[in-house]
């Protein structure tokens, strides 16, 4: 037992410090990929509910794509395919390229893209249940298109999206694993190179179990939290 307490400890003989930097690059890049997500994801709904066919087109063909692709082979396109890209682009115009894909940029683009596509479904889904006498009501009033939006939909809109949004949130703290095939020291690559210079796989994979169940958890409470707090409205109380 003491063996395993000084393996999990944090200082020079213990683990614990380069684990604790991997649940921070973790939760930093859930935490960065979620407005990109959720902002890509709004725009897309936007388009699936315009009245204009080649933006519903274009928002159906991005959605089919990411939602089709397994997300480690997104993970891959992005952070290989644009280095190859840029590297085609610079041969092209007669430069020489030493621009590297971030890890971590590279992550939060790819785990993003596929969030986004999730998320777009989400926000349609809440924008159909809100009634057409909604938007005729603040018309009626003299309400602009973005002021009704602002007003009028978007609190009704968040109230209908949350529940969805809250599993989304948690399969991407899921999916932030992904990335240590690519390089970044998140908390599974960190528990991976624990477990290859101790040989104790058991040990330090299941507390990268436990690490990840307690993310989920505290995100759980979080999101109950927020949820309950959102009135029928769509206000926060």
């Amino acid at each position: 037992m003491d063996g395993i307490l000084t393996l999990v400890n944090f200082g020079p003989e213990g683990w614990g410090d380069d684990i604790a930097a991997g649940v921070l690059v973790t939760v930093s890049l859930a935490l960065a990929t979620l407005p990109f997500g959720l902002a890509v994801g709004f725009a897309l709904s936007l388009a699936k509910t315009s009245q204009d066919a080649t933006l519903r087109l274009a928002a159906n063909i991005y959605t089919t794509i990411f939602r089709g692709l397994p997300e480690l082979l997104t993970l891959f396109l992005v952070f290989y395919g644009a280095q190859i890209a840029i590297q085609q682009l610079a041969q092209m115009t007669g430069r020489s390229s030493g621009i590297e894909i971030n890890a971590f940029v590279a992550g939060m683009v790819a785990l993003g893209a596929v969030f986004s596509a999730y998320s777009s479904e989400v926000f349609v889904s809440a924008f159909r249940a809100i009634p057409q006498g909604q938007y005729e009501g603040a018309y009626a009033i003299g309400l602009s298109r973005g002021r009704t939006m602002r007003l009028v939909i978007l609190p009704q809109l968040i109230r209908l999206a949350l529940p969805g949004l809250s599993n989304l949130w948690l399969i991407l703290l899921k999916e932030t694993a992904l990335v240590s095939v690519i390089g970044l020291s998140d908390i599974l690559r960190q528990a991976g190179i624990a477990a290859r210079v101790t040989r104790e796989a058991f040990l330090f994979f299941g507390v990268a179990c436990l690490l990840y169940l307690v993310l989920a958890l505290l995100s759980s409470v979080v999101l109950s939290t927020i949820e309950r707090r959102v009135s029928v409205g769509g206000v926060m109380r």
